[in-house]
């Protein structure tokens, strides 16, 4: 399954998720950046109100590419204790990169918000919506932090490894994932369009979600 853009990814996503019950009052939180587009779409489909849920990845030093663990907003922290051990990375380093994504979590809010406050969802359905799941951290991470206070997470997601979608059901309520093709190297490889989102983009998506999906 390839998708042209984000876009008609969200699309063909609020077509699976529209039969699922329960979801009358669900809140579309997206992962930025990626996620935001996708989750405009899905908002708009099922008529539901849209935020974003920021999750920071947290890179192995000098090798940032590698993901020992996230950070998301409301200062929960899921670690990959295999990829701590294996590089032998202290925890005064693990503490100084979450301090340091913490504050970045805190900008990005700010910044895509433009001063709104977040949308409430204590005691309703979240449906969490990324672009798609590689390792399946950030979303773990979102879904930890946001489980205390919701009624139901629903992972949401165009495509992802095998694996990763696996593991999410024994995070989340229900998993959505249209694809999960083995093997699996990159989610950019089920995209022909698969640019990089702005902060600006992202600001802009959110107002245009707002005015097109109102609370009823």
């Amino acid at each position: 399954m390839i998708f042209h853009d984000r876009r008609e990814a969200g699309r063909a996503l609020a077509r699976a998720l529209h039969p699922l019950p329960g979801l009358e009052d669900a809140v579309v939180l997206a992962l930025p950046r990626g996620g935001v587009p996708v989750a405009v779409e899905v908002a708009r489909e099922l008529h539901r109100p849209m935020d974003v849920f920021v999750v920071r990845k947290l890179g192995v030093p000098a090798q940032e590419e590698l993901a020992l663990g996230a950070v998301a907003s409301g200062g929960v922290v899921v670690v990959n204790q295999t990829v701590i051990h294996a590089f032998a990375i202290p925890q005064p380093d693990i503490d100084t990169l979450v301090a340091r994504e913490r504050l970045e979590i805190e900008r990005r809010e700010s910044l895509y918000r433009g001063g709104r406050p977040p949308l409430s969802v204590a005691g309703r359905p979240v449906i969490v919506v990324d672009d798609g799941l590689a390792t399946g951290s950030t979303m773990t991470a979102a879904v930890r932090a946001l489980r205390p206070q919701v009624r139901s997470v629903v992972v949401a997601v165009p495509v992802g490894s095998a694996r990763a979608c696996e593991d999410l059901r024994g995070e989340a309520d229900q998993v959505v994932c249209l694809a999960a093709p083995e093997p699996f190297h990159a989610v950019g490889e089920f995209y022909r369009n698969f640019e990089q989102i702005s902060d600006d983009e992202v600001s802009g998506l959110l107002i245009q979600a707002g005015m097109d999906v109102r609370e009823p």
